[in-house]
C-alpha cells in the first residue's frame, strides 16, 4: 500500500504563496508517475501538475502555469507544490496523487493511490 501523506495548505489572501508538500514512500512501488489534483466544492476534481518519476520534465494545467510549480526531494521522499499568485479560484482541496504502471497526465483515472487532502483558502 503506497501510503500520502499531504500538508502545507492553509488561509490566504489572494497574491499570496502557499507551498504544499506530499510525503511519499520514494520509489519502492515503482511509482510511474506524481501528481497534484485539486477539488473545489460542487466540482469535479482536476488535475494541476504531474511528472515522470524517471524526469523528463513537469506539466501543468493551463489555470496555474506561471504560477505554481512542482518539485522533488529525493532525499527526503518528499513532493511539493509551490503556488504564487494565488486566486480565489484556487480554492480547493488538494491531493497529491501516484500512477504504478502508466502515467494518465492529468486525468485522475490513471493515479492508483491519493493522499487525504490538505485543504487551500483564498480570499480576495
Amino acid at each position: 500500500q503506497v501510503k500520502l501523506v499531504e500538508s502545507g495548505g492553509g488561509s490566504v489572501q489572494a497574491g499570496g504563496s502557499l507551498t504544499l508538500s506530499c510525503v511519499t514512500p520514494g520509489n519502492a512501488y515503482n511509482i510511474y508517475c506524481m501528481g497534484w489534483f485539486r477539488q473545489a466544492p460542487g466540482k469535479e476534481r482536476e488535475g494541476v501538475s504531474y511528472e515522470y518519476s524517471s524526469g523528463g520534465g513537469t506539466f501543468y494545467a493551463d489555470a496555474v502555469k506561471g504560477r505554481f510549480t512542482m518539485s522533488q526531494d529525493n532525499a527526503k521522499n518528499t513532493l511539493y507544490l509551490q503556488m504564487n499568485s494565488l486566486k480565489p479560484e484556487d480554492t480547493a482541496m488538494y491531493y497529491c496523487a501516484a500512477a504504478i504502471g502508466h502515467c494518465s497526465a492529468l486525468s485522475q483515472s490513471g493515479y492508483n493511490y491519493w493522499g487525504q487532502g490538505t485543504q487551500v483558502t483564498v480570499s480576495s
